[in-house]
Protein backbone atom coordinates (compact mmCIF):
# COMPACT_ATOMS: atom_id res chain seq x y z
CA UNK A 1 0.00 0.00 0.00
CA UNK A 2 1.45 3.32 -0.95
CA UNK A 3 1.36 6.45 1.19
CA UNK A 4 -1.28 7.82 -1.13
CA UNK A 5 -3.92 5.22 -0.34
CA UNK A 6 -7.14 7.14 0.03
CA UNK A 7 -10.25 5.87 1.72
CA UNK A 8 -13.49 7.76 1.26
CA UNK A 9 -16.11 8.08 3.95
CA UNK A 10 -19.54 9.07 2.67
CA UNK A 11 -21.10 10.82 5.62
CA UNK A 12 -23.66 13.27 6.97
CA UNK A 13 -22.89 16.06 9.42
CA UNK A 14 -25.71 15.15 11.81
CA UNK A 15 -25.16 11.38 11.69
CA UNK A 16 -23.80 9.84 14.90
CA UNK A 17 -22.91 6.58 13.09
CA UNK A 18 -20.85 8.61 10.64
CA UNK A 19 -18.98 10.32 13.45
CA UNK A 20 -18.36 6.97 15.16
CA UNK A 21 -17.00 5.39 11.97
CA UNK A 22 -14.67 8.33 11.36
CA UNK A 23 -13.35 8.04 14.92
CA UNK A 24 -12.94 4.26 14.63
CA UNK A 25 -10.98 4.69 11.40
CA UNK A 26 -8.43 6.83 13.20
CA UNK A 27 -7.45 3.76 15.26
CA UNK A 28 -6.36 1.99 12.04
CA UNK A 29 -3.96 4.77 11.07
CA UNK A 30 -1.18 3.46 13.33
CA UNK A 31 -1.00 0.18 11.40
CA UNK A 32 -2.17 1.29 7.97
CA UNK A 33 -1.33 4.85 6.94
CA UNK A 34 -4.00 6.24 4.63
CA UNK A 35 -5.66 9.51 3.75
CA UNK A 36 -9.31 9.81 4.66
CA UNK A 37 -11.55 11.89 2.45
CA UNK A 38 -14.90 12.67 4.05
CA UNK A 39 -17.69 13.52 1.62
CA UNK A 40 -20.97 15.10 2.67
CA UNK A 41 -23.67 13.03 1.01
CA UNK A 42 -26.17 15.88 1.27
CA UNK A 43 -23.95 18.12 -0.88
CA UNK A 44 -23.84 15.67 -3.80
CA UNK A 45 -27.03 14.42 -5.48
CA UNK A 46 -25.21 11.50 -7.11
CA UNK A 47 -23.85 10.27 -3.79
CA UNK A 48 -27.25 10.71 -2.19
CA UNK A 49 -28.91 8.69 -4.96
CA UNK A 50 -26.39 5.87 -4.47
CA UNK A 51 -25.93 5.74 -0.70
CA UNK A 52 -28.73 7.74 0.96
CA UNK A 53 -29.94 5.15 3.48
CA UNK A 54 -26.56 3.40 3.87
CA UNK A 55 -24.44 6.15 5.45
CA UNK A 56 -21.83 6.00 6.67
CA UNK A 57 -20.23 4.19 3.75
CA UNK A 58 -16.51 3.48 3.53
CA UNK A 59 -15.07 3.21 0.01
CA UNK A 60 -11.73 2.62 -1.65
CA UNK A 61 -11.52 3.41 -5.36
CA UNK A 62 -15.30 3.12 -5.60
CA UNK A 63 -15.41 -0.29 -3.89
CA UNK A 64 -17.64 -0.41 -0.84
CA UNK A 65 -15.77 -1.80 2.15
CA UNK A 66 -18.56 -1.44 4.70
CA UNK A 67 -21.54 0.67 5.71
CA UNK A 68 -23.37 1.60 8.93
CA UNK A 69 -20.53 0.34 11.15
CA UNK A 70 -16.81 -0.08 10.59
CA UNK A 71 -16.02 -3.73 9.92
CA UNK A 72 -12.53 -3.53 11.42
CA UNK A 73 -11.47 -7.06 10.48
CA UNK A 74 -12.62 -6.66 6.87
CA UNK A 75 -10.95 -3.26 6.46
CA UNK A 76 -7.71 -4.51 8.09
CA UNK A 77 -7.66 -7.52 5.75
CA UNK A 78 -8.36 -5.31 2.75
CA UNK A 79 -5.65 -2.80 3.63
CA UNK A 80 -3.19 -5.66 4.20
CA UNK A 81 -3.99 -7.07 0.76
CA UNK A 82 -3.39 -3.83 -1.10
CA UNK A 83 -0.08 -3.11 0.65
Amino acid sequence: MSETTRLTLVSRHYCHLCQEMELALSALLADFPFDLEVLDIDADPLLEASYDELVPVLLHDGKELCHYFLDVAKVRDYLSEIR
